[in-house]
């Protein structure tokens, strides 16, 4: 793979070891305080009795109906984040701790069981709503908040919750002056409340059994990375070269006063794609590859940028991008052929 071929040797001195093999612990990683703050933070919320008990895995997330957190194996060893950032864009640490409560929201709904309740489900709808990857978020919806990138509280009942509680477990996020026109304030308030009823209360499910454990993962280090890069997307042949070149110009050799334009572009990669994911909706992965496509066909096409230029050619490259993501959301594709 190409990009184990710019990695540290210390990195690739992992790459065939199994994950099952590497050791990796929560205790003593970087983790370990943030698992803490989350703790604290739902302390200070007045929940007591439950706190959700936490693994290593190969993603983010709780199996359903379990109340236990699963967080992806590489955030407990520097050198698999390292390595990580390269492939797929490593989690800042207020990237983690938004998953953190976001994941601590659905541990607590299948704890306390609040989904089978009447007025969890007017309010969020019936949990058992068929979960679809492949959603339509309403963009700028007031009636959902707004937490993980992605209207991401639009995917299912389960994750509005989940989103719901996370607003409201963030510290000074002042949910009831930034919500309180909205309609996902009635949420935010059930939220407050029935966690001041049933925060000091032992909940009905204390312990939820782990689903894929870091102890369980066979795989190799690089063929899990394999593995997740193997998912094509269809922005691999985008036909865009007219709309870069009418952006940037005709392909030239760079002059004293430019450089090389899909440099500019990688040095804004990460920032380009959580932007447009928060704001349009398109899944991460399909944004990431996206920007990415349109990256490797400036750096094809020898395109370049003018110092002064920069920031203009930057905003309309993000316009363009975002145009094409919200051409996949509402028509399937990227592009018309």
């Amino acid at each position: 793979m190409r990009v184990f071929d710019t990695i540290s040797d210390d990195i690739k001195a992992i790459l065939n070891t199994r994950i099952c093999d590497l050791g990796l612990k929560i205790e003593g990683s970087k983790l370990e305080p943030l698992i803490d703050q989350m703790y604290r933070e739902m302390q200070d919320k007045g929940l007591t009795k439950f706190h959700p008990g936490v693994y290593l895995s190969d993603e983010w997330g709780c199996p359903s109906g379990e109340p236990v957190i699963g967080i992806p194996f590489y955030l407990a060893d520097p050198r698999l984040a390292e390595l990580e950032s390269q492939v797929n864009d490593l989690e800042t640490e207020i990237e983690t701790m938004m998953y953190l409560r976001h994941e601590a929201g659905h541990a607590i709904n299948y704890a306390y069981k609040l989904h089978r309740t009447a007025e969890w489900k007017a309010l969020f709808g019936p949990f058992r709503r068929p979960y679809r990857d492949a959603y339509k978020p309403i963009a700028f919806s007031r009636r959902f908040v707004r937490h993980i990138a992605g209207w991401y509280a639009q995917k299912h009942p389960d994750e509005d919750f989940a989103e719901t509680f996370a607003v409201w477990l963030t510290p000074d996020s002042d949910w009831h002056q930034k919500y309180k026109h909205w309609a996902a304030i009635l949420k935010l308030e059930y939220v407050d409340r029935i966690f001041s009823e049933i925060g000091e209360r032992d909940p009905l499910r204390k312990r939820g059994r782990p689903d894929l454990t870091v102890d369980e993962m066979e795989m190799t280090v690089a063929e899990f990375y394999e593995s997740s890069l193997e998912q094509e997307s269809e922005a691999h042949d985008l036909a865009i070269d007219t709309d870069l070149i009418d952006i940037f110009g005709r392909p030239r050799a760079p002059q004293a006063d430019q450089r090389v334009a899909a440099d500019l572009l990688r040095e804004h990669r990460k920032t380009l794609t959580d932007k447009v994911t928060y704001w349009t909706g398109v899944q991460r992965p399909r944004a990431k590859k996206l920007v990415e496509s349109i990256e490797q066909r400036v750096r094809e096409l020898g395109l370049c940028v003018a110092a002064r230029r920069e920031q203009e050619l930057l905003t309309e490259v993000t316009v363009y991008v975002t145009a094409l993501a919200m051409n996949y959301l509402l028509r399937g594709k990227f592009v018309e052929r």
